[in-house]
């Protein structure tokens, strides 16, 4: 299932008398979130009727691809948009991005069962296994309460990546950010904490009771995941383990406490297969998609990095890595599910850099193109959306053409100073020169800090939103082994 979409919406009114909410009414509604089988009848009923509204394509998709923005909301697709077309020299208001030519389009919103502004572990749970999740947790139902181990055990939900393998399709997973990442992880664990990458990021007590880290249940748990490439390499070996690129730097060597090389383990286990293993873009780019099946590419010890930052001697860019996957999945005569993240997206806007961040999001817009080039659309389902919004927005009355990342054309009425069109509602800048704002005008706002000058609440990283965030979809009704995906797509997660 890539996206289950529910029409309707629970409203809860708790009455405030002495000060106290009625909590006992909220959890007594909430309860039934908790059973799986809740959102999946809701999205049995909501499909139904969405069938009864319009004649809609049935025909059946062969392959799915799952386009994720972290945290690209409604803004950061709209500057996204126009940065595209400023880059080619245009104004850039006009411009397309890939997503924009999809035919259907929706709005999802993006609570947890537990938060109203939520985080990408709880809602990768929701778009990939079609059910609401409690904040940090993934690939659990809202039963499992976040760092308690001994709830994992019996809430265990399986993903559209499981479903797909199961159906002898190929599969994927392709991420800007580590492989055992909040989004990529809920595609194949089963986990409490959305922290726990290794061993060595785990309380002792829960590797007593059993509870497995992300980055080993990444090749325990579907042992046979066709395509896997992004960052995260040092969880994947023993501690104190010199990293491949990086061998002098301590913060990049191993962290695991089990003493395992998972990467070893996993080039043992495929040696009689068409495996590969690459750590940088020379030997990425150096295969040949048609002699192999299987492929594992770990780029960085952690995330990879920014777009605008990336060493193109070492690291591919995330098209690349769309271009690769593709070719090697198309070859299963089934069919095949990929999902690509754009993951650092969502860095960029939590550090308050709205260029990184939007330089990310034409790069996804790029492998989408790329996708579109490859597969067709006569058997490809493809879906773009984001997990969550961000504190981020851009206006000040700019005139057509305005760079995204340029002044507004007045001053503030207030004190009288020049300020960004690009705005963050929190975050690590609101920055006072003495004891007064920033005159902005001074500085060099071509450089990848562009909002942490004009903001309302300080803080040391920007968070997320609850805004609804867009769905792009494009062709094809597919229901196979009793899981639904649709591209009529309704507003709502």
């Amino acid at each position: 299932m890539i996206i289950i979409l529910f029409c309707r919406r629970i409203f809860v009114r708790c009455v405030i008398i002495c000060g106290q909410t009625c909590k006992h009414v909220f959890l007594r509604l909430v309860e039934p979130e908790k059973d799986p089988d809740f959102w999946k009848e809701w999205a049995q009923r909501t499909l139904k009727n969405a069938l009864t509204l319009q004649d809609l394509n049935k025909n059946v998709a062969k392959n799915i691809i799952l386009f994720l923005g972290d945290g690209m909301g409604v803004p950061t697709v709209t500057a996204a948009r126009i940065l595209k077309g400023q880059m080619s020299g245009q104004s850039g208001e006009e411009t397309q991005l890939e997503m924009d030519k999809f035919p259907y389009v929706a709005l999802s919103k993006t609570y947890n069962t537990n938060a109203q502004v939520p985080d990408s572990a709880g809602t990768a749970t929701a778009y990939l296994c079609g059910v609401k999740a409690n904040e940090g947790t993934v690939g659990v139902s809202a039963a499992a309460v976040r760092s308690q181990c001994n709830t994992t055990q019996g809430n265990e939900v399986t993903s559209i990546l499981k479903w797909a393998k199961d159906a002898g399709k190929s599969v994927g997973i392709v991420t800007t950010t580590r492989v055992n990442h909040a989004t990529p992880s809920a595609a194949y664990a089963h986990c409490v904490d959305r922290d726990w990458y290794s061993d060595g990021d785990m309380p002792t007590e829960a590797l007593q009771s059993g509870c497995k880290d992300i980055a080993r249940q990444l090749f325990e748990n579907i042992p046979d995941i066709d395509v896997i490439m992004g960052g995260g390499r040092r969880n994947m070996y023993p501690r104190n383990t010199p990293d491949v690129e990086y061998p002098g730097d301590k913060k990049h060597n191993g962290t695991r406490k089990d003493g395992r090389n998972l990467v070893g383990e996993w080039i043992d286990r495929v040696k009689d297969k068409k495996s590969y293993y690459a750590w940088n873009r020379k030997d990425l780019l150096s295969l040949n998609p048609n002699n192999v099946d299987y492929l594992l590419g770990l780029f960085e010890p952690a995330d990879l990095p920014y777009e605008l930052e990336r060493n193109k001697e070492t690291d591919p860019s995330l098209t690349e890595m769309v271009d690769v996957a593709i070719k090697i999945l198309r070859k299963n005569e089934r069919g095949f599910y990929l999902l690509v993240e754009g993951g650092r997206i969502d860095h960029g806007h939590h550090e308050g850099k709205a260029k990184q961040a939007l330089h990310e999001a034409v790069e996804m817009d790029r492998a989408i193109t790329r996708a579109g080039l490859l597969t067709s659309i006569y058997d490809t389902l493809t879906v773009v959306t984001a997990d969550h919004s961000h504190v981020f927005s851009f206006g000040g009355y700019t005139p057509r053409g305005n760079s995204i990342f340029g002044l507004a054309p007045t001053v503030s009425d207030i004190d009288q100073k020049p300020f960004t069109s690009i705005l963050y509602g929190n975050g690590p800048g609101f920055k006072l020169v003495n004891s007064t704002r920033e005159n902005v005008s001074t500085v060099d706002y071509g450089k990848y800090l562009q909002a942490d000058r004009y903001l309302i609440l300080p803080r040391s990283s920007y968070i997320w939103d609850t805004w609804n965030v867009g769905i792009f979809g494009i062709l094809f009704f597919l229901d196979y082994n009793a899981h639904i995906l649709f591209s009529h797509l309704c507003p709502s997660v």
